[in-house]
């Protein structure tokens, strides 16, 4: 039976929860100023004295500071069981930026509660975290429930692809000790009826391409025909880097061969849920999705490298746009890739591709780079497999769903590498219209409650004999 109900959540959580909802802590690279605006101190200061107030046992609340970094604060419970291993969780606080204009009636900082829904940015990804990881433990303590040492992490520069965290785990080394489980609350979800375990993450790679051609902006009654357009230029390398008809990525070193696992799991929840990518996408009527298949479109999301342009400069308004030939065209390209890709080898090709024998000898400035390696979720234990089989059970009433994320998380890359042996179970509240990153983002109140319930019963089971 669940020990945490929906009303639990908003008598523990849902007040401060929705505070923090209105605090504008965006991460570091949306708001270069985030030292002075304080946003992203309001919230650690808001987060931990929420936390201290849990009524919990030998819980130590500290918040971490690196020179130069955003702060990470940390959650330390001395275990009730025998065992000197560690869980951690993790998740984070920094948030998004807005994204441009919201339904009427929502706003990204003015949390509104539709029903069993909250809309804010951050709420869902994932202000929520903290909040599930502290009651969870806190409910076992109330009920009896022994659980092994937990440390809660929740870090602020994930959205600008945790530059901060290595710095950190490298200081918290010693404190982190015996790491043996690590649950991680920054996924998502591809309903709301079931606990979802994620199998894979592809990494990221975004950078900003600057074309540029001319010292100042000429008319184009007397520039044109003469001086290449930095415009042209910037499609004449996208074009080494994509296939314009398909949007298939070309270069060799972002590509990757797909497991027959995966297949075989993506072919498993089409042929339960049909086309479920598809229907949670507001298409317009009539585009064409990539893909021929409901199975296709589920690899292609989790395995695929993709390239977006997420932002462009140097591109006057159209309200204002004259007949000038620009002297230069910037865009932001993001591109994900493959959970098994090196993101390290992927930027050397893709900057060899970008600066090599560059089209009219035009000036190619790459900078604002971000990456992050993608992530494969190791065999699962019998122990943990049989544990989230339960914890779904018990939480939803059906057994667990797994499948791969195309999104990123950097810190899982970050611990596989540092604790091989670790076991991992990645999940979170990011379902159907939850919008992450985008406009009307969405935390689906029971589902948070149920992930909560989920988390008590992975702790459990990390706590009892095997």
């Amino acid at each position: 039976m669940p020990l945490i109900t929906l009303e639990d959540f908003e008598r523990e959580a849902l007040e401060t929860l929705t505070t923090y909802a209105a605090i504008p802590c965006l991460s570091p690279m949306y708001d270069a100023q985030w030292v002075e605006h304080g946003h992203i101190e309001s919230a650690v200061y808001l987060l931990a004295d929420w936390v201290r107030a849990r009524r919990i046992a030998n819980l130590d609340v500290k918040i971490h500071r690196l020179e130069g970094r955003t702060p990470m604060l940390v959650a330390t419970v001395d275990a009730t069981a025998p065992g000197g291993g560690t869980a951690v969780l993790y998740g984070h606080l920094d948030k998004q930026p807005p994204l441009g204009d919201w339904s009427e009636g929502l706003a990204p900082f003015a949390p509104a509660r539709r029903g069993d829904r909250v809309y804010a940015r951050g709420v869902a990804d994932d202000g929520y975290s903290a909040f599930s990881a502290l009651l969870a433990i806190e409910a076992m303590q109330a009920n009896g429930i022994p659980h092994g040492r937990c440390v809660v992490l929740i870090e602020a520069s994930e959205e600008s692809g945790s530059p901060d965290l290595e710095a950190y785990l490298d200081d918290l080394k010693g404190h982190l000790g015996q790491v043996e489980l690590m649950v991680c609350l920054d996924s998502g979800a591809l309903t709301y009826d079931r606990l979802w375990v994620t199998t894979s993450l592809r990494g990221v790679l975004n950078v900003e391409v600057t074309i540029k051609v001319l010292a100042q902006g000429q008319h184009s009654g007397s520039a044109s025909g003469v001086v290449p357009s930095s415009f042209r230029i910037l499609r004449q390398l996208l074009d080494r880097v994509e296939d314009a008809s398909t949007g298939e990525v070309l270069v060799p070193e972002l590509r990757a061969e797909i497991p027959a696992d995966q297949v075989a799991a993506a072919n498993a929840i089409a042929a339960e849920f049909g086309d479920i990518i598809a229907r949670e996408l507001p298409t317009l009527e009539g585009v064409e999705l990539m893909g021929v298949s409901a199975e296709e479109r589920i690899v292609r999301r989790t395995w695929y490298p993709t390239l977006s342009i997420v932002g462009m400069g140097d591109i006057p308004e159209p309200a204002i746009a004259g007949n000038v030939l620009r002297p230069a065209t910037t865009a932001v390209l993001s591109f994900r890739l493959p959970p098994s890709v090196d993101a390290e080898v992927a930027k050397a090709a893709i900057e060899r591709v970008l600066t090599s024998d560059v089209p009219s000898s035009a000036k190619v400035t790459l900078s604002s780079w971000n990456i992050g390696s993608g992530w494969v979720a190791p065999p699962l234990a019998a122990w943990l497999e049989e544990a989230l089989n339960v914890a779904s059970m018990e939480a939803f009433g059906r057994p667990p769903g797994f499948t791969g994320e195309g999104g990123s998380i950097p810190f899982l890359a970050s611990l596989a590498k540092r604790y091989p042996e670790v076991q991992f179970v990645a999940t979170g509240v990011l379902g159907p219209q939850s919008n992450a990153h985008g406009i009307d983002e969405m935390l689906d109140l029971p589902m948070a409650v149920g992930v909560t319930n989920s988390v008590i019963s992975v702790l459990g089971a990390y706590a009892s004999p095997r």
